[in-house]
This record gives C-alpha cells, sequence and structure tokens, in this order.
C-alpha cells in the first residue's frame, strides 16, 4: 500500500477530516490532498512523523510507505556503511 492509502485509509478511520488534518500537520489542505492520492510525493520528515503522531500509525511503518528509513536509521546505516568498507578494505590489504 502507499503512503498517501494509508494515511487516508487510517484519517478516515478515525473520521478526521481532510482539512483539520492538515491543519494540525500545519501544511495546506491541497498538497495534503495531493499526498493522499500518491499525485505528490511523502511530505518531509517531521510531518511523516506528525501524521504518526495524529494517526497513531507506527513511525516505522509510516517511514517505510514514504519508502525511506527513518532518520535515526539513516545514522546508523551510515554507520554500519562506513564499518563494512573498513572491514573489506582490511580483509582485502
Amino acid at each position: 500500500m502507499a503512503f498517501g492509502d494509508v494515511v487516508r485509509a487510517r484519517r478516515t478511520e478515525l473520521s478526521i477530516g481532510l482539512n483539520d488534518l492538515a491543519e494540525r500537520l500545519g501544511i495546506s489542505p491541497g498538497y495534503w490532498s495531493r499526498v493522499e492520492r500518491n499525485l505528490d510525493k511523502p511530505p518531509s520528515d517531521e510531518i511523516v512523523q506528525r501524521a504518526s503522531a495524529i494517526l497513531g500509525i507506527q513511525l516505522d511503518e509510516l517511514f517505510i510507505e514514504a519508502e525511506r528509513l527513518p532518520p535515526d536509521m539513516r545514522k546508523d546505516m551510515g554507520r554500519v556503511v562506513l564499518a563494512y568498507r573498513r572491514l573489506r578494505s582490511i580483509r582485502t590489504g
């Protein structure tokens, strides 16, 4: 399921109006409508985090639906890649 489908389904399930949610997120209703219809890319990390809290969707799940890693995991992934490259260079000498 795409990001927009997930947030729209949950918003509808909670009986939250699109305009109300957009206002709570601090964005325009038109933009949020495009996001929900998958006509625009998922919003910034900050908006994804707010939407997660308001809609009660697991933050990691929502970032996965947005097709990106949560910010804390991005930092960890960078460290893992760096460690892997160092280990690989030691092994290949």
